[in-house]
């Protein structure tokens, strides 16, 4: 049975008959990894926090620099040259007490990508390079892990759910990556501060949604232009 205090925190989301206890139950039992603590990071991780997802992961060995701030709103100007990692399981800490936060202060590699992913229900990737995501996404396939996988760039996001009761993976729709010089990136075409929260939050969205198994995407990419607001979801 939910706590008296888990009760008074989480009970307007409990208020769903979607969600009710059972659901709240599956909340605080996930265990949810989040790869990267950049700008779809810091949202996915502020509200899988904020409506308990009971044991988030986050690994990232970057720190904070002042060009983050206008879309990493995880941090302040107080916390420039610090990790993004340590800062943001200090900034759970106080938004959930409660939660239990692991975090892993270095680079995920082939070394230690399955080490570490093995040890949650479900992976979300925040991560912002095409060898990570396909590290990543490749793993998920090795382990049977599920992902939620999102990208961002300008005014334009898209997002998915791979690797799930049979559903596709990043592969089945791209085989291989770019080539790297191909491939554009916020660090030289920019992108606008809202748009990471737009499409973090649509990411943790999905991933609560999953948690308590409710419907989610299944062999479908959302393609979102937030300048013209022109939302699309494809079949592959």
């Amino acid at each position: 049975m939910i706590s008296i205090d888990n009760f008074l925190r989480y009970n307007r989301q409990m208020m769903l008959p979607e969600i009710g206890e059972e659901g709240q139950e599956k909340l605080l039992n996930a265990k949810v990894l989040v790869i990267g603590a950049g700008g779809l990071g810091c949202p996915i991780l502020q509200y899988l926090t904020a409506c308990g997802v009971g044991t988030i992961g986050v690994i990232d060995f970057d720190i904070v620099e002042l060009h983050n701030l206008h879309r990493q709103i995880l941090y302040t100007g107080k916390n420039i040259g610090q990790s993004k990692a340590i800062t943001a399981k200090t900034v759970l800490e106080e938004l959930n007490p409660v939660g239990n936060y692991i975090v892993y202060n270095e680079k995920l590699t082939p070394e230690n990508c399955t080490t570490i992913t093995s040890n949650f229900d479900v992976i979300v990737d925040g991560s912002d390079n095409f060898d990570t995501r396909y590290l990543v996404n490749d793993t998920c396939v090795l382990l049977g892990k599920t992902l939620v996988y999102g990208s961002i760039l300008k005014f334009q996001g898209q997002m998915a759910v791979f690797n799930h009761n049979g559903s596709k993976n990043l592969r089945d729709i791209f085989p291989e990556p770019p080539n790297p010089e191909d491939v554009p990136n916020c660090s030289l075409n920019g992108v606008l501060g809202t748009l990471p929260g737009i499409i973090g939050t649509m990411l943790a969205q999905e991933t609560l949604k999953l948690v308590m198994g409710l419907p989610v995407l299944h062999d479908e990419i959302v393609l979102f232009d937030t300048l013209n607001l022109n939302f699309t979801k494809l079949k592959f």
